[in-house]
């Protein structure tokens, strides 16, 4: 070390180099040795015969061949790279770097200002690991408690559909009127075979029956099914209604807030010019010399600012049709399922008759009987209510309407007269009374169902025979 320091920047660097050079040539002589090393015993593995294996690895142990690298040494020290003056331009620049430190000083003063209790977290990273980690728990307990909630509505919604199929299939079996509404398939044939027998049948059915009764191959919803599909969509309407408030408080504040966006916008333009010039007079030296001197201040300068107020206002963004699309289509889809479970109902009944044959044709034997003895009382009781307000409402319609009817056919669809038992609408299948000053209008089932006979101008005397002598095919009922 005290030779050291005694050589001169420059023989130092020079020695670095070569020892440098040194260094490299010696660690490519090892790596070469290392290789002829790893290539014999490589060889002597693939060669299993013991002196065949020596005699044919044996020029894998010429490693002296690695000392021709040697010749790399000799070159790298004749071509040093290291200029004559390297050494003296180094001193120098280190002697002038160090007459900078020593003239100028400088102090640098940082505080540092925690802000622990500001974020409310602690400056160790451990308590932030800590409340992260409790506070996802916190949340993963909050996921199961909600799970488990849904899991305990899901299987009580499976005791309630079980409850409620239970209950049908109780229903069913014990009482025959319930649910005891369908014209079904077997309902058409026992009409057919009384047809083919001459007896009376019920189908096609009056206006009035067809209320009462649901057919099950309609693909519309029919007037049996209405209540309960009214029912369902007014348990939808607040959902509905919830969704129409917020589209339209969601559309209201978009068009305020653009509004104020349109007619609040202000800008600022601010425009300034700077000139400073110096003349000095004379063709003097001290002129002269002034002139070059202050006749440097002389500037020139523009200065321009735009600015605006838009950072500051609203800038709303309206939905599109996809986001009012994905908003409305749960509230269609739950409108959609309260109309198709008016026909989810009428599976029930099938699922019931398909296990219980016997009981189905009991049940439809029971609607059919049923509706004949409501079809004969229906047609005694028509009599006496048509007969009675034919007595109190006789007079005529209005000799205008009369005209109208009969001389302007274009008129005649809003000028029909309707049957006097049904309320039918006028048909050209309809039957009018042909007695004088009569002209009482009738549907032609109507027609029938009235034993052809008009309870309007007909006798009380022979209406009330004809009543007593009807037919004792109403009595006889289907088996």
């Amino acid at each position: 070390m005290a030779s050291r320091h005694h050589l001169s920047t420059q023989k130092m660097y020079e020695l670095k180099t070569k020892l440098r050079c040194s260094n490299i040539v010696n660690r490519a002589i090892l790596s070469c040795r290392r290789w002829f090393d790893k290539r014999h015993e490589q060889c002597v593995q693939r060669i299993w015969i013991p002196l065949l294996n020596h005699l044919l690895c044996l020029p894998m142990k010429f490693k002296f061949f690695c000392g021709i690298a040697k010749v790399m040494e000799v070159w790298c020290r004749s071509r040093i790279p290291v200029e004559g003056n390297f050494g003296q331009t180094y001193d120098s620049v280190n002697q002038s770097v160090r007459g900078l430190y020593g003239e100028f000083s400088a102090t640098i003063d940082l505080q540092e200002e925690k802000q622990a209790a500001l974020l409310g977290l602690s400056p160790g990273w451990e308590h932030v690991s800590t409340e992260v980690r409790d506070y996802v728990r916190g949340q993963e307990a909050k996921l199961e408690r909600a799970l488990g909630m849904l899991h305990v509505l899901l299987s009580f919604t499976f005791l309630l559909i079980l409850h409620a199929s239970f209950s049908y299939m109780d229903s069913y079996n014990g009482d025959i009127r319930f649910d005891n509404i369908y014209i079904s398939t077997y309902f058409c044939q026992i009409d057919e075979r009384r047809r083919k027998l001459g007896k009376r049948t019920l189908l096609p059915l009056r206006k009035a029956e067809k209320k009462t009764v649901i057919f099950p191959y309609d693909p519309t919803i029919q007037a049996s099914e209405m209540r309960n599909v009214v029912r369902e969509l007014m348990e939808t309407l607040p959902v509905l209604l919830l969704l129409l408030v917020l589209c339209g408080l969601d559309w209201a504040l978009y068009s305020t807030f653009d509004t104020i966006r349109h007619h609040s916008f202000l800008q600022y333009s601010f425009h300034s010019s700077h000139r400073l010039e110096v003349k000095v007079g004379g063709d003097s030296m001290l002129a002269r010399l002034l002139r070059k001197t202050i006749g440097a201040l002389n500037t020139s300068s523009e200065t321009m600012v735009e600015s605006n107020n838009t950072p500051c206002l609203p800038q709303p963004v309206c939905l599109n049709a996809r986001a009012y699309l994905r908003t409305g289509l749960p509230v269609a889809l739950l409108v959609c399922l309260c109309l198709l479970q008016a026909f989810g109902y009428r599976l029930r009944r099938v699922i019931a008759a398909f296990y219980f044959p016997k009981r189905e044709k009991k049940r439809v034997l029971f609607l059919y009987n049923e509706l004949l003895r409501k079809r004969a009382a229906f047609t005694k009781l028509r009599r006496a209510a048509i007969v009675r307000h034919a007595r109190q409402q006789r007079a005529p319609r209005h000799h205008l309407a009369d005209i109208l009817h009969h001389r302007c056919p274009l008129l005649r669809p809003w000028l029909r007269r309707s049957c006097v038992v049904c309320q039918a609408p006028e048909t050209p299948e309809s039957y009018v009374c042909l007695t004088r000053d009569c002209e009482a209008v009738y549907c032609r089932s109507c027609w029938d169902d009235m034993r052809q006979q008009c309870p309007v101008c007909t006798p009380r005397e022979e209406l009330s025979s004809s009543a007593c002598s009807d037919s004792n095919d109403d009595a006889t009922y289907a088996e």
